[in-house]
């Protein structure tokens, strides 16, 4: 198995990257927030995993040991390969996701696209205790203490808006008594 590359970037685009290592170009798969982690440094070091099937030899990358741990706890799930694990490392970061799976947050992990309510409860069941076990984060990171900041905070990371931005210039916007529409405006217009 390949376990890492290190070498030159040579492309990279928000699906994948190929790395020369060598003289030889490897093409690997990534999600978005490894895409978003990489920045453009010519030389960089890739945590890879790879797939043998039948028609395909697939390498998967990732930014950090613990979204590789996430990417292989989330494929041993029945009805969630490669492409759907790499979805959801897209749409959530590792740590989100396993809070999410602790927490049995069914909704959560169901507003991924492609997830439907019977897999989000199976990857809740077949992986709870392996992410207990495991070194990620997992206090809910999706309940604050104001619900109408957190239904925005929800409502704009499924826009598609980077969390920890999120939470910065919701913190700045929000005032007393603002509807979850006001919070959602106002931070729109910093974003």
């Amino acid at each position: 198995m390949i376990a890492h590359l290190n070498g030159r970037l040579v492309e990279k685009t928000p699906t994948s990257v190929i790395v020369e290592c060598a003289g030889v170009g490897y093409f690997v798969k990534i999600s978005l927030n490894t895409f978003s982690k990489l920045g453009d440094d010519e030389n960089i070091k890739i945590f890879t995993q790879l797939q043998v099937r039948e028609d395909a030899h697939t390498l998967y990358g990732f930014y950090s040991l613990k979204e590789r741990e996430m990417f292989n706890h989330l494929i041993s799930v029945s009805g969630i390969g490669a492409n759907t694990a790499i979805l959801m490392l897209s749409a959530m970061t590792s740590d989100e996701i396993a809070s999410a799976i602790v927490n049995e947050e069914v909704a959560v992990i169901q507003s991924i696209k492609g997830i439907g309510a019977k897999t989000a409860q199976r990857v809740i069941i077949d992986l709870k205790d392996k992410v207990v076990k495991s070194d990620f984060t997992t206090e809910n990171i999706f309940v604050t203490d104001n619900t109408n900041q957190n239904d925005a905070l929800t409502a704009l990371l499924s826009l598609g808006f980077d969390k920890k931005r999120v939470e910065k210039v919701i913190a700045k916007v929000i005032t007393e008594d603002q509807t979850v529409e006001d919070i959602i405006k106002e931070a729109l217009k910093v974003l």
